[in-house]
């Protein structure tokens, strides 16, 4: 059995905890939070701690906190022998002041309150030494079918492309809902829209699976759409998406 102890009371420490309490290959023996009313949610199933000096020996230890919060809360640990991760995805390895550092990214956006299924999400791995990544394999392989070893450079590449395809289309998907407000609509009635177009690129390249009026050159629409458009940070960004489109598929036009 492999003893954890997670170092973070957020949302992707709440995730990690439930999904490692499932398994009977891996034991959570402690939980780490600066703020002692974070930590109620975990002091139930397993011991909880705020004062850096009663952090236990483990075999590995996941920091899962802010990126910026990374490198103190690694310092913390300087003493410990066990493997030292974190779990993000832009941040490198040397960030953690330990010859036993590695990472553990599970590449998937953490909702509070939302049960997720490890087995389907990818968790990259990393380790300055061999041996501790054949542990970090072990452990992720007892949540995970996708399991991946990745450099920190391929990481962070991981990560931006993350951030297109996660966070700047969900911000898309609230300027869709202010346009339907502002017209009396309901967001609802773009809903099975949104999930046909992610379910498409699961078996289609997504250049294959454009559509569109920039896609076929259909100028007449998108000066139409400009002409509706009254917000100038949405027009900005319907010119800069239809011209990136129009520009990729030009030699086809």
């Amino acid at each position: 059995m492999q003893d954890v102890i997670i170092l973070g009371t957020g949302n992707v420490a709440e995730h990690l905890f439930k999904a490692f309490s499932s398994k009977d290959s891996v034991q959570v023996t402690q939980v780490y939070g600066r703020n002692s009313e974070s930590l109620k949610k975990f002091s139930a199933y397993t011991e909880t701690c705020s004062d850096p000096k009663t952090i236990k020996d483990a075999a590995i230890y996941i920091i899962a906190v802010n990126d910026m919060a990374i490198a103190p809360v690694s310092k913390l640990l300087s003493n410990k022998k066990g493997i030292i991760v974190h779990t993000s995805g832009a941040i490198s390895i040397d960030d953690i002041a330990s010859k036993n550092a590695g990472i553990f990214y599970p590449l998937q956006t953490f909702t509070k309150g939302k049960t997720l299924d490890f087995k389907s999400i990818p968790i990259c791995i990393e380790a300055k030494q061999k041996s501790d990544l054949i542990e970090l394999n072990k452990l992720a392989s007892s949540m995970s079918d996708h399991v991946h070893e990745i450099t920190s450079e391929q990481r962070k590449k991981l990560h931006l492309a993350a951030v297109f395809s996660n966070n700047f289309t969900n911000h898309l998907y609230q300027i869709s809902k202010d346009l339907c407000k502002d017209s009396g609509l309901s967001f609802s009635l773009l809903k099975p829209l949104i999930k046909e177009t992610a379910d498409k690129v699961q078996y289609i390249p997504p250049k294959d699976a454009q559509t569109g009026p920039a896609r076929r050159g259909d100028k007449k629409s998108i000066e139409s759409h400009l002409n509706l458009l009254k917000n100038k940070k949405q027009t900005e960004l319907y010119i800069l998406f239809s011209e990136a489109i129009t520009k990729m598929y030009e030699e086809k036009l």
